[in-house]
């Protein structure tokens, strides 16, 4: 299963660190892991395999909604910082937008998050 994270700048912290908290269920299941760019960094130095996309401003948002379309990436953790500005609004939207057309789950916070790994490993 593939599935992509994504956090605004706010929130790669705390992305890193719910990576790993669930390090078990991502290393020990068959999850591959794309992300956009320096998400992706972060969690390679935290320990994780991850293909990276190109940074969210740069496209990597639009890489992944692309994935979603093509049916390759079957969840998305993306946590938003609902307190900042971002550039890129429109290309966050169109990712929302793609994992409703293609009914791809999105998680925008790590409660969402949490909620879907943790039906992932309950429907095993």
């Amino acid at each position: 299963m593939e599935i992509a994270v994504i956090a605004h700048d706010g929130k790669k912290v705390d992305m890193v660190q719910f990576l790993n908290k669930n390090i078990d269920v991502l290393k020990n299941i068959k999850i591959k892991l794309i992300a956009t760019g320096t998400t992706g960094g972060k969690a390679e130095n935290a320990g994780f395999k991850v293909k990276k996309m190109l940074s969210g401003p740069m496209g990597g948002d639009a890489q992944i909604a692309a994935r979603v379309a093509e049916g390759k990436t079957k969840l998305v953790l993306f946590f938003k910082d609902p307190l900042a500005s971002h550039a890129h609004e429109v290309d966050i939207n169109m990712l929302l937008r793609v994992c409703d057309v293609h009914n791809v789950p999105i998680a925008t916070n790590e409660a969402s998050a949490q909620l879907l790994l943790n039906a992932i490993v309950l429907s095993l």
